[in-house]
């Protein structure tokens, strides 16, 4: 019998007081000379201990209060995935100050909203085509007094312009946070255009990674190591760094996809977390392989019987006939995919998009189990997540401890708990539509819990596309801009769950002859004929690529298709004020 609502008792409180940069000073104090981040350095993985790391930390947050920083001021951070990354973050917060995370791919217009609806200060960019991007909104951003270049020696700079600052600033400001105070802005895509601002606590990211790593020891443990290759501008990959230093977990980064094969097995991480769309690819690339050496017959039997040996162990009986062709394609084929990921990685975490219970019990049938879970930025990344002491392929597992899942009588999940964010930074309408009287968290999607309090998300009640690689794509920022086109009626970009964003392009019949009488075609062109005619392909791609200046890279339309009909009422497609129906 399924269950309306689910409550995880907490594991860990989160103190007053409390607030991230404990997890630096209080690991520096107990264990100096524990590993605690490895970094690459020409070619070749180096040992950060925690005392070492602190002081980079401290070094670098005496630079930003020499450099104006103040006191809850917001700073942006605009890169890849790399350690210089995660020092920035530490220092900010022991600055007194809030870092705002931007995708090292947004757009000049994304950038320019950031930083100025948060209000930063200043802006810490990785190379100096990021500055230049930065430089061509500057002039209106009143408040951004600094932009600093890590390429181009940013922490070297500020490390030595703090170094009259005195340890006792630094001490006083990091004492002056607690568990209410504001951690950071992330600002997530919405469905109506500008990315709003989640005000995230010290408390939301305490309270999530403590009831994490409480109740997941089998990954966040001393013992353990990871690769982080997500960007930390998503509060994904940001609660695994949290996690680490917390834990004691060494923390690696990987910043170049390029490069990840090779830093994977020369890093040896434990366990790695990643979207589903890494997963499939690396599935999709092993088949191929095994296809163009002639193995493909045995690849694809090896899948299935993986699929088969997860499904049977999780119902708890497994076959002798099964378990011995297991035994012989782990020597044969599963072992060889483990060791691809540095032969020591015995978990991962995926998020960001549904996985699918088909890759999932093929990647657990090989050895190595994946933990889906779900979650949302302004629940501080995770309201539920499988175990490995509670897994149900399929769901999202359980809630994470100290949270409430509940389902409303329309299906959609509500959330409660320490997690939940503050609200949207200025914006108290979309925060009163968004948490209710009650401190229900209305997360837009739809979703049942099975008899158990394991959590299956069936749907979405918001129209937020979500790629494979786990990218929030807000449609309605394309869409307008293409249909602005005189040759465009109606545009649905699409994507849920793929590999990239497209768009379904219908034409306005009444414009078409106009057009194409000034662009010197036949006005006798019926719409069937036009949607192959390359003058009018060429037109509609200059609308796409005018709507893709709006957005980041991986948010951009990469393919679209022209239809010879278009969307109606009638059909089913538009409701009566004319709204695209995205469900059909």
């Amino acid at each position: 019998m399924a269950l309306s609502e689910k409550s995880v008792p907490a594991l860990v409180d989160v103190p007053e007081t409390a607030n991230l940069t404990d997890l630096v000073v209080d690991s520096a104090a107990t264990e100096p000379h524990r590993v605690q981040l490895r970094r690459h350095v020409d070619g070749a993985w180096t040992d950060v201990t925690t005392s070492q790391f602190l002081a980079e930390v401290d070094a670098l947050a005496k630079g930003l209060i020499a450099a104006g920083v103040g006191v809850g001021d917001r700073v942006g951070l605009l890169s890849r995935t790399r350690y210089e990354w995660t020092v920035a973050d530490f220092a900010i917060w022991s600055a007194g100050a809030v870092p705002v995370p931007i995708y090292e791919t947004s757009s000049a217009e994304q950038i320019e909203w950031i930083l100025g609806d948060s209000g930063a200060v200043g802006c810490v960019v990785e190379a100096p085509h990021h500055a230049a991007t930065v430089a061509q909104v500057r002039p209106r951003l009143p408040r951004l007094a600094s932009v600093w270049v890590l390429d181009e020696g940013a922490i070297a700079d500020l490390t030595a312009s703090g170094a009259g600052v005195p340890d006792a600033e630094v001490t006083a400001r990091r004492r002056a946070l607690g568990r209410d105070s504001t951690a950071t802005l992330v600002y997530t895509s919405g469905t109506t255009g500008r990315p709003k601002g989640c005000e995230l606590t010290h408390g939301n990211f305490l309270a999530e990674v403590g009831n994490i790593c409480a109740s997941m020891g089998d990954l966040f443990n001393p013992s353990g190591s990871t690769l982080l290759f997500l960007p930390l501008a998503h509060v994904f990959g940001r609660v695994v760094e949290i996690g680490c230093l917390r834990s004691g977990v060494v923390l690696g980064h990987a910043p170049d996809a390029k490069n990840l094969a090779t830093d994977l097995v020369g890093f040896r991480p434990t366990f790695v977390l990643a979207v589903p769309r890494v997963f499939e690819t690396v599935y999709n690339r092993a088949q191929a392989k095994a296809a163009a050496d002639g193995k493909g017959r045995i690849f694809d039997r090896a899948a299935h019987v993986s699929e088969a040996y997860s499904r049977a162990e999780q119902a708890g009986q497994v076959g002798w006939w099964l378990r011995l062709q297991h035994t012989v394609f782990d020597r044969l084929v599963y072992a060889k995919l483990r060791d691809a990921m540095g032969g020591r990685v015995r978990y991962s975490v995926s998020a960001g998009a549904p996985l699918g219970a088909r890759l999932g019990h093929f990647y657990r049938g090989i050895g190595l189990t994946i933990l889906e879970g779900y979650g949302l930025t302004e629940v501080s990344g995770a309201s539920n997540v499988n175990r490995p002491d509670a897994l149900r392929v399929g769901t999202v597992g359980q809630p994470v401890p100290g949270t409430t899942v509940r389902i409303a009588a329309d299906g959609e999940v509500l959330i409660k708990g320490p997690i939940v964010f503050r609200g949207y930074h200025g914006n108290p309408a979309a925060t009163a539509e968004a948490i209710d009287a009650d401190g229900w968290f209305h997360s837009g999607d739809i979703g049942e819990l099975d008899q158990d309090g394991y959590l299956t998300i069936t749907g979405r009640k918001k129209e937020l596309i979500v790629t494979a690689g786990g990218k929030n794509v807000a449609p309605t920022v394309l869409e307008d801009r293409i249909r602005s086109h005189p040759l465009v009626s109606q545009c649905m970009v699409v994507g849920d769950n793929r590999p990239y964003v497209a768009a379904l392009v219908t034409l306005d019949r009444e414009s078409l002859p106009g057009w194409l009488a000034a662009h010197g075609r036949g006005t006798d062109l019926t719409v069937e004929q036009a949607v192959a005619d390359p003058a009018v392909l060429a037109a509609v791609q200059e609308a796409v690529d005018g709507a893709n200046e709006a957005v980041s890279r991986a948010e951009a339309i990469r393919r679209f298709r022209l239809l010879a009909t278009d969307f109606t009422e009638d059909d089913g497609h538009l409701t009566p004020t004319l709204k695209l129906k995205r469900g059909n």
